[in-house]
């Protein structure tokens, strides 16, 4: 019953008016079902029996009339349910949308993206299928049952009382069958959860997969799924048909009883030949209820499997929002501050205990092994997660004293995983301020040293990038990310790994623009290579979640450590020797930034 209230709920006014307008239309077309059978027992009575032809013409005409009036209610029947679903299943996939835009990204870390595709278009179809046409069914079948029921009590309820007597016998059977279904309904929608998940990894992956030759791996694990899925499907059938036969019987059962204990009445004077016509002519009116019971409660248990899995994610709320007291912050000055933030996925921690502070228009880079922490720091940044320990301010104000709207806005970011959206360049690079020019994103182009690149495609700035950019190389993605995250006019620029698929002639052209931006912001650069970070003001050394060092460049490099034996690594100095890498090292030192 949680469902359909849900369901309720989320049916618009003018929907709900449409639908309860549906269900009259159901229940009053159900009842007229009687009207000419009873008419035909008029028709033996009083015309066949009786030899009397007179009313013929007035019986016939009523039959005619009350057919078409029928066919005519019952199709703008059908109209309304299908109005009032389709809003109801629009209303509900905008909301879900929303939901899934504003939750945090350890949501995200916990649901696989077919599960989720999965509740926003199966799920919600079976919803729909629920609105649409079980409700009036399950109208149609009580209004029928109970109408007929009343109409044989008021010609004869010993005949009536006998054919109810299989009644019983069916709602048992049926209850055994619904209470054994339950769970596979449910494995089932789980089933397909996991081929979709399948199918969705699959086809945004195809281009591992081809590099690695591992279609026929894919092939297998996708059929594993299928067949699973087909299996779940299969048990679920199985279970209907050890109850079907049972069901089938005991429905037929009434047809057989009508006839051979209607004989017997009419033989005693109980009925009259007419009345047992009503009798045989509506004998389905009780059965086909109860032989619809299995596939009712079939689609009824697919519905509430789907409806639970749609109602975790309506009900769901993101654990990182804004809070009550959390103020406007219209300007940004692009200072930052760690205060002993420590962080954990899990029971794996992340980073330990981490201090620093970045004052505005400074740079800050961060160094440090795979899986040290360098992103994490950022997405802390950022507010996409929040810390266990310590506090991450912005110009002296908690983030989570800020509106993350005004929070996120204030930062632009160019991360490690490029991600292209299926738009024109111009609208790739202008996705995080619409209102932009195509003056300004060629302006932020340039200096990302994407326009040569750009101009030379088939339209320029309007040619559609593919999903996710294919056809683009990796340093071209990168490119025209590193525009995306500069045309937002940040107060905090963050560039994590942005020009690792460049060349160093371009990434010095690069960092030359970065230094030459119109507007004042801070810059926070992750990178391994030293000729990214060596003009910063001050670099971080990650290791472990910790800072292991940190300092300038001058600093670090005289000092034993990782950041000195990757100055060395790249600069061919580690097989020199001890002594003539210290002496290149004082030399390198002894310059300003950025001279070689």
């Amino acid at each position: 019953m949680f469902q359909i209230r849900w369901l309720w709920k989320n049916i618009g006014h003018k929907q709900r008016v449409q639908f309860v307008a549906a269900m009259v239309l159901s229940a009053f077309t159900s009842t007229m079902l009687l009207i000419n059978p009873t008419l035909t027992s008029e028709l033996i009575d009083k015309v066949i029996v009786a030899q009397n032809p007179d009313p013929l013409i007035g019986i016939l005409a009523a039959m005619l009339v009350v057919q078409c009036l029928r066919i005519g209610l019952r199709y703008l029947m059908i109209m309304f349910f299908e109005w009032s679903s389709q809003e109801m299943t629009y209303n509900l996939r905008v909301h879900l949308f929303k939901v899934l835009q504003y939750q945090e990204l350890r949501f995200f870390d916990r649901n696989r993206t077919g599960d989720l595709m999965t509740r926003l278009s199966a799920d919600l179809d079976w919803c729909r299928h629920f609105v649409a046409y079980l409700c009036y069914q399950v109208c149609d079948c009580v209004v029928m049952f109970v109408s007929t029921l009343i109409l044989f009590f008021t010609i004869s309820w010993k005949l009536t009382l006998t054919l109810a007597a299989v009644a019983p016998l069916l709602l048992i059977v049926t209850g055994l069958y619904k209470k054994k279904s339950r769970a596979k309904f449910i494995g089932m929608r789980e089933r397909l959860a996991d081929l979709n998940t399948a199918a969705q990894e699959n086809i945004a992956g195809n281009r591992v997969v081809k590099a690695f030759a591992r279609e026929e791996h894919e092939k297998k694990r996708f059929e594993q799924c299928n067949r699973r899925y087909r299996d779940a499907n299969l048990d679920i059938n199985k279970l209907w048909l050890t109850f079907y036969p049972f069901m089938e019987v005991l429905a037929n059962a009434m047809t057989v009883i009508t006839i051979f204990v209607g004989g017997a009445f009419i033989m005693l004077g109980e009925i009259t030949a007419g009345e047992l016509s009503i009798f045989t002519s509506l004998s389905w009116a009780l059965s086909n209820p109860m032989r619809n019971l299995g596939t009712l409660i079939n689609d009824l248990q697919r519905f509430g499997a789907s409806a639970n899995k749609i109602i975790e994610v309506y009900y769901s709320r993101p654990l990182i929002a804004d809070r009550p007291d959390a103020l406007p912050h219209p300007r940004s000055r692009g200072k930052i501050e760690f205060r002993g933030v420590s962080f954990s996925h899990g029971p794996v921690r992340v980073l330990e205990d981490i201090s620093f502070t970045v004052e505005p228009g400074q740079t800050l880079a961060v160094m440090g092994p795979t899986g040290s922490g360098k992103t994490t720091l950022t997405q802390l940044l950022a507010r996409f997660y929040d810390p266990q320990k310590g506090t991450v301010l912005v110009d002296d104000c908690d983030v989570r004293l800020w509106q993350l709207n005004d929070l996120r806005r204030h930062i632009g970011a160019a991360t490690q995983d490029v991600f292209l959206f299926s738009d024109t360049v111009e609208g790739n690079i202008a996705f995080g301020d619409p209102a932009l020019s195509v003056e300004e994103a060629k302006d932020f182009a340039r200096r990302a040293d994407a326009d040569e690149f750009v101009e030379k495609m088939p339209e320029g700035y309007d040619t559609i990038v593919g999903e996710r950019g294919v056809g683009l190389s990796g340093g071209q993605k990168q490119r025209i990310a590193l525009a995306r995250a500069m045309a937002v006019k940040p107060s905090i620029l963050v560039l994590d790994d942005t020009t690792s698929a460049l060349d160093m002639e371009t990434e010095s052209y690069i960092q030359k623009q970065l230094k030459r931006l119109p507007y004042h912001c801070t810059k926070i650069i992750i990178a391994q290579r030293i000729s990214s970070v060596k003009d910063a003001d001050q670099i971080l050394v990650l290791k472990d979640g910790r800072i292991a060092e940190h300092g300038t460049h001058d600093e670090l490099i005289r000092r034993p450590g990782y950041y000195r034996e990757t100055y060395l690594l790249q600069n061919d100095l580690e097989d020199e020797g001890p002594a003539v890498a210290a002496a290149a090292v004082s030399v390198k030192g002894g310059k300003p930034h950025g001279e070689e």
